[in-house]
């Protein structure tokens, strides 16, 4: 055979064994998009049969052009399951990058045949399970598995066989919690080390200073204690170093100031302590974050000369002394928030030098001087807060009409000056609060055209002249509070145009005329003050038809009848002041007559006098029967004494509800106690939570007790101050002097629970709830949750919102209920229980124990789709471990399928209408924290969806709107 021949051969032999590699590489890659064919996604439509593997989007051959070498998948919109078994076959694999895409299922152990990869990139997705062993992965370079879905205990131990790994990703899933993991300091290579919110416990250990190549390290949201280690300053080469939300104890670490790289640094919500002395070296500092700490002393002024800093945020510390004057003047300074500390000087005047800046938060300090006028031209300003100090001085005019502010916050200072015409120019502005300075002169007629407020609280100044007329154009007004100013003039009827007002004060003023009758129109009413002032007439009959928890029209000059439904012992002291007034009802007024002559003044004088002092007999016999009884009564209940705080004007006795406390008045039982129905003799109907530790064991009864007086405290100071329509109404607590047992009197509403109604089969009889009723329920729950959230001083997260807890008064309208599990005040805190109802819970509530307004979000998203789809958060069809939101997004396949989700009870007229909602729901139950809304964005897309009316169509996120539009 001639070496020609054979030459031949061996050529053929090699092409045939090329062609058949390229083969199962196609084969093999194709496989892909087999799995993945439930993507929208046109990355695909380059993948044909007939084409060369080389030639597919994504893909990269090796230098041979025959072999795969790269897949990169990434940020693509695909979804589905991969099947690792088929690409960790090719055998030249050396990177597969899936990021940010919509992957879902667990990965099998097949991954760690991908033995070639350097480049691993699966983070940013939805698996499931455990992630599985990687340590055959020797060359691996590039590991990034954070935000994937992964569960479980992480195969720490898979990185021991990892020299050469410069990246490692690993945060934000919920892992099981473990110390700092000792094989993260031997991989001495790395530069990027992102370990945030993923279970990690203990000290950061002194061997972190051998990774002296790290340029980011982040390692927040976790749960480390302990101080900072002095040997992260031998980390010369880091830019960014990010500790927040930890427990961290102790100083700033000298040697610090080492770190002359560092441009982020954020150490915030931990229990530091000590100075800054060590930050005044870092000079390329962009962003300084160490608020909600115990940090002392003065800002070192050398921060006031950090070029690059755009960033500052100190808030709720103990620092003193003033700001460095020449802060924010040397670049495109964004954001200052140094709330809540002991500073004081005057305000730098140059933060908004190049027009960048969004926020100045300062308010609960004690600044003084004025407000800078280069203010009032920093035209990106989004929120003003100044409040709480001592500033003086005339407000600059062009404060009032920032174009892009949402708040204005200057209440509580000695300023000076008038609101200016400027306020017209303001349209997305939201909140003024400029109560107790010393404002004059009259409210403006163009305040109506910033269309956008919803809060006006100007109380306690020396503003004149009439409101303006046209104030009813304001449609989002909630809250006006111009109480205790010098307005003259009559109330402008248009107030009653303003549909979403709940709370009006303009008490303390001089103000004439009649009450307009258009008040009473107002729907969600909650609070009306309109004492001490010059009001003359009859009180409008229209008043009788709001729900009112607050109501003074006292020390006025009414006249004429009260109102019988207005007559009643809660709302005795709201009329006092108010000679002309007379009363059928009320005892200390004079009897209303239906004619002027008659008896002599001297007899009615004799004769009332008589009244009253025969009702005052019968009242004090009355009480001493009443002693008696009681005295003779057996049991507990009857006997021991109680302490009772009441807040609202009560009108019955503690006697009325301990006596009523009986089994035949039971309407519930939970976890802390009973809930009774109370009748009381006047017609008016209570609801009566009876907590009481009940335990034999003294160790048990200890704990019981603690639980219970938790939740009742939680309850007792989240609805203690909260006056609004759509929040269940708390008339007193009621506590045995033993303290054994707690008793909470609410308002009874008629109609039970938002789960009854809609779950409940023994209450089909009171009817199904149509669409529009649906609707109004979730819009006004909604406002419930945003006044809890954005109206209250410190925010209030619920912590248990569920269809069960949003209780339905006689006409269906709904209140916010149980606030046992309540958290009043800063967010993103820790707690050891998982508080919430299965079902309901935040995905991320359920690993990271993190309390914020957003876990409040995602369960009234489940809420919405009860009452879209009628059906139970948890239920056998949904699958093991599968809830409804689950089985929601499995159906946004096509349009037929999603309207198959809505209850079939619901009119085939408004089935659209619901899939609006149901838009929201899904943006609410977003997996991520991040991209859900707020409650007050919440409200405000329910509005937009009124079924009554022609309204936009929402848009939803990219991966959902094709299928829902």
């Amino acid at each position: 055979m001639s070496p020609e021949r054979d030459r031949k051969i061996l050529l053929l032999i090699i092409i045939g064994f090329i062609s058949g590699v390229c083969s199962d590489e196609h084969e093999l890659v194709w496989s892909l998009k087999t799995a993945l064919a439930e993507s929208n996604t046109k990355l695909f439509e380059s993948w044909k049969p007939n084409i060369s593997v080389c030639e597919f989007a994504g893909i990269t051959c090796d230098d041979t052009g025959s072999l795969v070498k790269e897949i990169d998948l990434s940020n693509q919109n695909i979804r589905g399951s991969i099947p690792f078994e088929s690409v960790c076959q090719l055998q030249s694999l050396e990177k597969l990058s899936l990021g940010f895409n919509f992957l879902h299922g667990s990965v099998t152990e097949d991954l760690n045949k991908c033995s070639r990869l350097t480049y691993l990139d699966l983070g940013n997705n939805l698996f499931t399970g455990v992630m599985p062993d990687i340590s055959s992965m020797i060359g691996l370079s590039y590991l990034y598995v954070n935000k994937s879905g992964f569960s479980g205990t992480f195969p720490w131990a898979s990185l021991e066989s990892m020299p050469e790994l410069v990246v490692l990703s690993v945060g934000d899933n919920p892992f099981d919690p473990t110390p700092f993991p000792e094989q993260v300091v031997k991989l001495t290579n790395l530069t990027w080390l992102y370990m945030a919110n993923c279970s990690i416990g203990g000290q950061i250990p002194a061997g972190i200073g051998q990774l002296t190549k790290l340029i980011n390290f982040e390692i927040s949201s976790n749960d480390i204690s302990g101080p900072i280690p002095s040997e992260i300053a031998k980390l010369l080469n880091l830019w960014q170093l990010e500790l927040f939300s930890n427990n961290l104890t102790g100083k700033l670490p000298v040697g610090l100031r080492n770190l002359t790289n560092l441009q982020f640094f954020d150490a915030s919500m931990n229990h530091l302590q000590g100075d800054l002395s060590e930050v005044k070296f870092l000079s390329q500092l962009k962003s300084l974050q160490l608020f909600e700490n115990q940090l002392t002393g003065e800002i070192p002024p050398e921060i006031g000369e950090f070029k690059q800093l755009v960033n500052l945020s100190l808030y709720r510390n103990q620092l003193t002394g003033p700001l460095p004057q020449q802060l924010g003047s040397w670049s495109d300074f964004n954001f200052i928030d140094v709330s809540e500390n002991l500073l004081n000087g005057s305000i730098p005047p140059h933060m908004c030098h190049n027009n960048k800046m969004t926020e100045l938060l300062i308010l609960q300090n004690n600044f003084t001087g004025a407000i800078p006028a280069t203010y009032a031209d920093c035209k990106t300003m989004s929120r003003f807060r100044v409040s709480n100090n001592m500033l003086s001085g005339v407000v600059p005019s062009g404060i009032w009409g920032l174009p892009k502010a949402k708040i204005i916050d200057i209440a509580n200072n000695n300023l000076e000056g008038s609101i200016t015409s400027d306020i017209q120019d303001a349209t997305t502005l939201g909140q003024i609060f400029a109560a107790h300075n010393r404002l004059s002169g009259e409210l403006p007629q163009e305040i109506v055209k910033a269309a956008s407020l919803n809060t006006i609280d100007l109380s306690h100044n020396h503003l004149s002249g009439e409101v303006p007329a046209t104030i009813g154009g304001l449609k989002h007004l909630d809250t006006l509070h111009l109480d205790n100013n010098k307005f003259i003039g009559e109330i402008p009827n248009s107030l009653g145009l303003c549909d979403s007002l709940s709370d009006i004060n303009l008490a303390f003023n001089s103000f004439s005329g009649g009450i307009p009758a258009s008040l009473g129109r107002l729907p969600t009413l909650n609070s009306l003050n309109l004492s001490s002032n010059q009001l003359s007439g009859e009180i409008p009959g229209s008043l009788s038809s709001l729900r009112l928890s607050l109501l003074d029209l006292s020390y006025n000059k009414l006249v004429g009848a009260i109102p019988e439904s207005l007559s009643i012992e809660a709302y005795n002291g709201s009329f006092a002041g108010n000679q002309g007034l007379c009363s059928q009802k009320v005892t200390y007024f004079r009897r209303c007559s239906s004619y002027s002559g008659g008896v002599s003044s001297w007899i009615r004088i004799v004769i009332s006098c008589l009244s009253v002092g025969s009702v005052v007999c019968l009242l004090i016999l009355a009480y001493l029967c009443y002693l008696k009884t009681k005295g003779g009564k057996e049991g507990a209940a009857a006997e021991m004494p109680w302490n009772v705080k009441s807040f609202h004007v009560l009108s019955f006795m503690e006697g009325d509800i301990i006596d009523s406390m009986k089994e035949e008045n039971l309407i519930g039982r939970g976890g802390s106690g009973q809930v009774y129905r109370v009748s009381l003799k006047n017609g008016m109907d209570l609801a009566v939570k009876y907590m009481r530790n009940v335990d034999s064991g003294v160790r048990a009864k200890r704990q019981l007790a603690g639980g219970i007086q938790k939740e009742f405290e939680a309850e007792v100071e989240t609805l203690s101050s909260i006056r609004h329509v759509n929040v269940v109404k708390l008339y007193c607590s009621i506590t045995s002097q033993d303290q054994e047992s707690r008793v909470l009197v609410y308002e009874y509403l008629a109609n039970g629970s938002l789960w009854d109604r809609l779950h409940d089969s023994s209450n089909q009889k009171l009817g199904g709830l149509d669409w529009i009723t649906r609707y109004e329920i979730a819009v006004g729950a909604a406002k419930g949750l945003e006044y809890l959230h954005h109206g209250c001083e410190r925010p209030i997260i619920h912590r248990d919102v569920k269809s069960s807890n949003i209780l339905l008064d006689e006409y269906l309208k709904p209140r916010i209920a149980d606030f046992g599990l309540a958290k009043i005040g800063r967010t993103d805190t820790c707690t050891q229980l998982i508080a919430g109802t299965h079902g309901y819970i935040a995905p991320e509530y359920g690993y990271t124990y993190k309390v914020n307004e957003k876990s409040d979000v995602y369960s009234f998203g489940v809420v919405l789709m009860e009452l879209v789809t009628g059906r139970k958060p948890i239920e056998a069809e949904y699958g093991e471990n599968k809830d409804m939101v689950y089985w929601v997004c499995s159906k946004l396949k096509n349009k037929e399928s999603v309207l198959s989700l809505v209850d079939s009870s619901i009119s085939e007229g408004y089935k659209e209408d619901t899939i609006k909602v149901l838009k929201i729901a899904i943006m609410c139950t977003s997996r991520l924290p991040t991209l859900r809304p707020t409650m007050r964005e919440v409200v405000k897309m329910l509005e937009e969806a009124n079924p009554c009316k022609l309204v936009a169509i929402i848009n939803l996120s990219k991966d959902k709107q094709n299928v829902l539009m």
